[in-house]
């Protein structure tokens, strides 16, 4: 009998495929109430991770468990976990609402349902259309109203954001900070950090199968310091001056200083105390992309013609001004569904449908 808390415990979970360590004791827990990111490069091991939450994969070692049991155990799978994981087609001539009807058919649950899931992913407008017209974005959707028919407790969803258009994203968003509002659990993975670092309130990093960060994403961000971007007339001379100091000082390949540990007006202060001229400073703030880059740089290094294994030269360390603007907040589909859906399905044409490409896997069992 499970426990009813709707939490996902992981504990020394490790799979093996070969001589291939895909997840190396892996531990965390997903707790009801907030939206938890599962964040890792490609190839880190999530998908693998959420395959064993799902008893799609059996683990080499250590166990996941769902309200204080296997998911092979849970009584009404159902209507306990929804799950959206990759590379799934749909019958290019069942319509979605169809394609919904059969398996709220084996959930055992009403035809009410699809309706109601139609419209809680913006689909209402193209229920009677088939699903070989639907664009990447459409079929995402479509994929997440089957996760949704048996009005689960948790949702776990792998690269939810793939395919989506801005205001897809958007919607996504508002949709999975509702739906823990409402006391559920919700897990998501994905590379697309910039994205998830407005969505997610707790974030576990992997990187080569292990555990690299678990934790709230404000302490992720209280972990590193602020620092100053410094373009200075003799950047040697104001460098040894704050060393001097005991200033943490870093040249960055445009020539521009970093500095930590201090504020603007005070290296400003030392700087003309040590006859260097300032041409411009600038505070920056931390930015979750690039603090994962740091955390996971190990997992791949390629070379380049600039030797740069990491982000892009232009890149100034693990930090980045933010302008994006806070979501919307509410259920239920994004504004204008039924213009916004025509759109997705024309975006077809341009390439958007590939085979291959992931396009959802619905299903709570």
């Amino acid at each position: 009998m499970h426990d009813g808390s709707g939490r996902i415990l992981v504990q020394n979970l490790s799979k093996n495929f070969g001589p291939v360590n895909a997840v190396r004791d892996l531990s965390f827990a997903v707790e009801p109430g907030v939206v938890t990111g599962f964040l890792g490069p490609n190839g880190s091991g999530k998908t693998t991770t959420l395959r064993m939450a799902l008893g799609l994969v059996s683990p080499s070692a250590g166990a996941v468990t769902i309200n204080g049991v296997p998911f092979r155990q849970l009584r009404n799978p159902a209507t306990v976990v929804g799950a959206v994981l990759e590379a799934q087609s749909f019958h290019p001539t069942r319509t979605a609402r169809n394609h919904l009807r059969c398996y709220a058919a084996a959930m055992n649950v009403p035809d009410t349902q699809v309706d109601h899931a139609l419209e809680l992913v913006g689909l209402t407008g193209a229920a009677h259309r088939g699903a070989g017209g639907f664009s990447l974005g459409m079929r995402q959707r479509l994929a997440l109203a089957t996760a949704l028919l048996g009005d689960p407790q948790v949702l776990i969803l792998d690269e939810p954001a793939n395919g989506l258009d801005p205001e897809g994203i958007a919607w996504l968003r508002s949709f999975l900070r509702s739906f823990a509002a409402s006391g559920r659990t919700v897990l998501v993975s994905s590379h697309l950090l910039r994205e998830m670092e407005h969505t997610v309130d707790h974030v576990v990093i992997v990187s080569q199968g292990e555990c690299v960060y678990n934790g709230h994403l404000d302490d992720l961000r209280a972990e590193q310091r602020s620092r100053v971007l410094v373009q200075a007339s003799d950047p040697a001379a104001l460098v040894t001056a704050l060393h001097e100091d005991g200033l943490d000082v870093e040249t960055l390949p445009d020539g521009q200083l970093g500095v930590t540990g201090s504020d603007a007006k005070s290296i400003a202060d030392r700087a003309l105390q040590a006859g260097v001229a300032i041409y411009g400073m600038q505070d920056e703030n931390v930015d979750l992309e690039q603090l994962f880059f740091r955390l996971t740089s190990g997992q791949y290094v390629a070379g380049s013609p600039q030797q740069d294994a990491g982000p892009s030269q232009h890149d100034t360390g693990p930090y980045q001004q933010d302008t994006a603007e806070a979501p919307a907040s509410g259920w239920g589909p994004p504004g204008g569904t039924g213009s916004h859906q025509q759109q997705e399905s024309q975006q077809q044409d341009a390439g958007q449908d590939e085979p291959g490409q992931r396009g959802g896997l619905g299903g709570g069992a």
